[in-house]
């Protein structure tokens, strides 16, 4: 079976070698370097066997990158929990939606008068409204980056339009085309202050199983690394929503 490997972290500020590498199956790490190749170097190697291959790499490398302990437990929160990080962020709050559909807005009224009419009503009342205009008003940002299909499905369609009022409080939605997302993780996940992530996981029916915060410098930097690819990539909303009318 072929190997899943993750992209774990550089120290290289040029060609992205040293690396490590995580395989998802196994666990293994996979550390990427220099080749040592000098007999009398391989010579001095103990344990080295016919099959292997050594490989030099800074010590920072593995310092900054190598996994912490062997088996990383998993921190859950409580959806108040996760709600009040929209509260006590300082300045950057950010989301990369990767699924076809969410069963949040499928149970929301919203989406069946969405259904009904082909537009969406919004409440400002709402505290998740009240709240993300006081952040942005604050200076804050707030932002999200939608992985689109071709065609959109009916639970895309409706994000898109509703995408109008998360706009109208000072939120940043743009959008990518799933094709042009294969490098990103296929995960849901916030950025809070670029320093703390809330990876959301999910069951078969798109209903959100449980919270996970990760703060492990290593791993909140390949956070971020995919959200500047992400937004590098995207378009802004009223672009996007030309390009799907366009389409028909």
């Amino acid at each position: 079976m072929a190997r899943q490997l993750r992209f774990v972290g550089t120290d290289s500020k040029v060609d992205g070698c040293p690396a490590l590498h995580t395989d998802e199956g196994t666990g293994e790490v996979i550390v990427q370097g220099t080749p040592v190749t000098d007999p009398e170097g391989l010579a001095q190697l103990q344990h080295f066997g016919p099959g292997d291959a050594a490989v030099a790499v800074p010590r920072e490398l593995l310092v900054n990158w190598g996994p912490k302990e062997m088996e990383c437990v998993p921190e859950l929160v409580d959806r108040a929990t996760f709600r009040r990080l929209f509260e006590t962020f300082k300045h950057t709050a950010w989301r990369l939606e990767t699924r076809r559909g969410y069963a949040s807005d499928r149970e929301d009224p919203d989406f069946q008068a969405f259904l009904a009419t082909g537009s969406s009503p919004c409440d400002f009342s709402e505290p998740w409204f009240v709240n993300i205009k006081a952040q942005t008003e604050a200076g804050k940002t707030v932002g999200r980056v939608r992985v689109a299909d071709k065609p959109l499905t009916t639970e895309q369609l409706f994000l898109l339009d509703y995408a109008r009022h998360n706009a109208a409080v000072g939120e940043d939605i743009r959008y990518l085309w799933r094709e042009d997302a294969t490098d990103l993780p296929a995960e849901d996940f916030w950025i809070f202050d670029s320093r703390l992530v809330a990876l959301l996981h999910f069951d078969d029916a798109d209903h959100i199983t449980n919270i996970e915060l990760i703060t492990e410098p290593a791993e909140v930097v390949r956070y971020c690394i995919a959200r500047d690819a992400a937004m590098h990539h995207a378009i802004a909303r009223d672009e996007f929503e030309a390009l799907v009318a366009e389409a028909g």
